[in-house]
């Protein structure tokens, strides 16, 4: 009963599902994808993800509308602590020509923290509690890194995956490639995992015990969705820092 109450159907879902329904079933049908039930394409967890969207345009209109050197408002404070936060993780662990780095990193860990922080919302849910989100930012994670390390390195990008000892390079190559793989897992698992059993745990105390309580667990909650973002975008930077260091 309890799951089939966290995988129901959300009202904004809904609200989507009624207005873009048919055409997203005839988009998914052209593309030889049959959904499992037609009159609802869009699961929650895609649903979530637009309104992130959203809902971070949003916030960066407002900032942007009200940007003043003089009297700068709470949003433009909020923004600055944002960017700064990045600017100085990026810097101390990248060093020398971080800033082009900036805005996919502030990206991702906006986008990771407002899914993670949605589930505090009565009738929403945060969908880093499915693991095909944690695992869209894994991959999107690897592939930045590395495209970085091969547009900073050219072919001599490789020279990192085969090590100081030229005839143990063939083993050295392919212990770097699932180090390299499981890197996407362990992100992955990570803050999915974390996020579920938040989710899930929140959700079970407001069934049983739905005053007081589940504060505590609210709580929780909120310093889980932090972490997990700081540690995602935390060794998505050092993955990148090692992508571009001139030391290999």
């Amino acid at each position: 009963m309890l799951l089939a109450t966290f995988f129901s159907q959300l009202p904004f879902t809904a609200l989507l599902n009624r207005f873009l329904g048919g055409a997203v079933t005839q988009l998914l049908g052209m593309l030889g994808v049959h959904p499992h039930d037609p009159a609802a394409p869009i699961p929650n967890y895609v649903a979530m993800q637009i309104l992130v969207a959203l809902l971070l345009v949003v916030f960066f209109l407002i900032a942007r509308s009200g940007l003043s050197v003089e009297n700068p408002g709470p949003v433009q404070h909020l923004a600055e602590f944002i960017y700064g936060f990045f600017k100085n993780l990026a810097h101390e662990l990248i060093g020398h020509g971080y800033e082009p780095f900036l805005p996919f990193l502030i990206t991702l860990g906006l986008f990771i923290l407002t899914c993670n922080l949605l589930g505090l919302v009565p009738s929403l849910e945060s969908p880093t509690a499915n693991p095909s989100v944690p695992l869209g930012c894994a991959v999107m994670s690897f592939g930045y890194y590395n495209f970085q390390g091969i547009r900073h390195h050219g072919f001599l990008y490789i020279k990192q995956f085969l090590g100081p000892v030229l005839f143990l390079s063939p083993l050295v190559v392919l212990i770097e490639i699932i180090s390299h793989l499981a890197r996407m897992l362990s992100l992955t698992v990570r803050l999915y995992a974390n996020i579920f059993a938040g989710d899930m745990l929140t959700l079970a105390f407001f069934s049983l015990i739905p005053i007081g309580a589940p504060v505590v667990f609210q709580g929780l909650h909120l310093m889980v969705s932090l972490i997990q973002t700081y540690i995602f975008v935390l060794l998505t930077t050092v993955y990148l820092a090692g992508a571009v260091s001139e030391e290999h």
